[in-house]
């Protein structure tokens, strides 16, 4: 289990993470995993939730924002490229408009920007995964 919060000096439109989706110990379930980027932890224009079994969710991703701490309208992706035990690496770019990420197979989807953001502060890490790397570019 990993939990970080890291603040991010520099500003970029695009963000690349290589994540092992690993746990010490015995694994029994797999759940989930979170991306929070944003502003700080009640301003986020990205919460990236990978969902293996969890919520009531099965291989899903729910992207959602967090507004003044206030959740906003979740969005649901069916594609569901990652498997426990393997490394996966998802990109993310951003303009005022839209978030794009880039899954580990290839396919892409777009969350829009609610909070309108040029540049991304705040980045918090959470559940079944390490990040090996991360890139700007």
């Amino acid at each position: 289990f990993l939990s970080s919060h890291v603040t991010l000096d520099q500003s970029s439109n695009r963000l690349s993470f290589s994540l092992t989706l690993s746990r010490r110990g015995q694994v029994v379930v797999w759940r989930s995993f979170v991306l929070n980027l944003g502003k700080d932890k009640d301003n986020l224009c990205l919460h990236f939730n990978p969902r293996f079994e969890a919520h009531g969710d099965v291989n899903t991703i729910v992207c959602n924002s967090k507004d003044a701490g206030a959740w906003g309208a979740e969005q649901r992706e069916s594609a569901f490229p990652f498997q426990p035990g393997t490394v996966a690496e998802v990109c993310i770019s951003f303009d005022q408009a839209d978030l794009t990420v880039k899954l580990p197979d290839g396919h892409t989807f777009k969350f829009p920007n609610r909070l309108n953001l040029e540049a991304i502060n705040y980045l918090a890490a959470d559940g079944d995964f390490k990040i090996k790397c991360m890139a700007f570019d």
